[in-house]
């Protein structure tokens, strides 16, 4: 795994990359094979606060995790621990898909090249102008799958292409903290 480590309001030091490429090289158990993708980190400092992000591309996966702690060290295991679940939790959700599929068990291993991004776009209340757009491959999935997606990415809604109908849905997290599905009606 390659690493992109930054550093805001803070210079990354040798020991402080050293042990983030450590701690997040242990990420690469989980898989058959090395993944070939980029893990991005950001650390940060704002008010005596340290806060690391750190986001990790794959193929029908995106791991992201973001921890906000006084110690940076403490902050870095706190955030590969909440890698390490959402790692767990994916696997686990794939491993029991397959299972009553009856395709292979150990299918996770294929995940491990680039992911595609997610669409987020930004708008001003006052006059309407588009400050960011992103492309993203729609994946075909079900709507458990796109939950699980949408709340490993910390987002409030999921676009993808329902796997039974080809249709392009969304879901989304409702205000009572349950999910809502969007389908489109065509006439």
């Amino acid at each position: 795994m390659n690493y992109n480590i930054r550093g805001e309001n803070l210079e990354v030091t040798g020991a402080i990359k050293e042990y983030v490429e450590k701690k997040i090289g242990k990420l690469e158990r989980y898989f058959d094979t090395p993944p070939t993708s980029e893990a991005h980190v950001n650390l940060s400092v704002y008010n005596d606060e340290q806060r690391i992000e750190v986001t990790i591309p794959m193929t029908n996966l995106l791991l992201r995790g973001e921890v906000q702690h006084i110690d940076l060290y403490a902050a870095v295991d706190l955030v590969v621990d909440k890698l390490e679940r959402q790692i767990r939790k994916h696997k686990t959700k794939i491993n029991r898909k397959f299972r009553q599929k009856g395709s292979p068990k150990h299918a996770f291993a294929e995940m491990e090249k680039e992911a595609s991004n997610i669409a987020v776009e930004e708008a001003d209340t006052d006059e309407i102008e588009i400050v960011r757009t992103k492309r993203f491959n729609l994946k075909p999935m079900d709507s458990e799958e796109a939950i699980l997606q949408m709340d490993m990415l910390g987002h409030e809604f999921f676009v993808f292409t329902n796997d039974q109908s080809g249709d392009t849905n969304v879901v989304y997290r409702r205000r009572d903290g349950k999910y809502g599905l969007i389908e489109p009606n065509v006439f």
